[in-house]
């Protein structure tokens, strides 16, 4: 699949998975994707924890639980570190969102399907709570979780506003 076409079907899948795991090559392909996104002043500020261990899913479940999570077959922890690249500015949000959006995007390319569980990651103490669990580092902070695998059902991306309604030339 081009990148047009994975750009339009690209949906958050909040359902169950298919019991199949996800082979290594394509947890590699769509990690390396995350990998070579852009970076604020090239400060690779993300980092990344595959995780596979159903008993380590069932922990993360307990932390965020939503069927994606307990049936997912794999599980990425997006981690970021804030390292000031120029004086006073830090650009790990911005890192790690463009490699969410890698992610994402390359898993869907490669027929998978994926959520981006940052609202629940951060909620209340959920983002140390999964640190903790995951061995994390105190200078690193749990970001965002992606559930990746198989969907159980198709879904489809959400309608979105029109080019008009969301793009100006020139000038507003």
């Amino acid at each position: 699949m081009d990148f047009f076409e994975a750009a339009e079907k690209r949906f958050s899948f909040r359902g169950t998975y298919a019991d199949k795991n996800v082979p290594e090559k394509d947890i590699r392909r769509i990690l390396d994707a995350g990998i070579r996104a852009p970076s604020g002043c090239n400060g690779q500020t993300t980092s990344f924890i595959v995780i596979t261990d159903k008993h380590t899913i069932e922990k993360i479940a307990a932390v965020i639980d939503k069927p994606c999570v307990h049936t997912a077959p794999v599980i990425i922890a997006v981690l970021t570190e804030k390292v000031e690249v120029i004086p006073g500015r830090s650009f790990e949000i911005e890192d790690y969102g463009a490699a969410v959006e890698n992610i994402l995007l390359a898993a869907t390319a490669l027929g998978y399907a994926s959520l981006w569980l940052d609202g629940y990651t951060q909620s209340g103490t959920n983002s140390a709570r999964l640190a903790e669990i995951l061995d994390v580092p105190s200078n690193l902070t749990v970001r965002t979780i992606l559930p990746v695998g198989i969907p159980s059902e198709q879904g489809t991306q959400r309608e979105r506003k029109s080019y008009d309604e969301r793009v100006r030339h020139e000038h507003y």
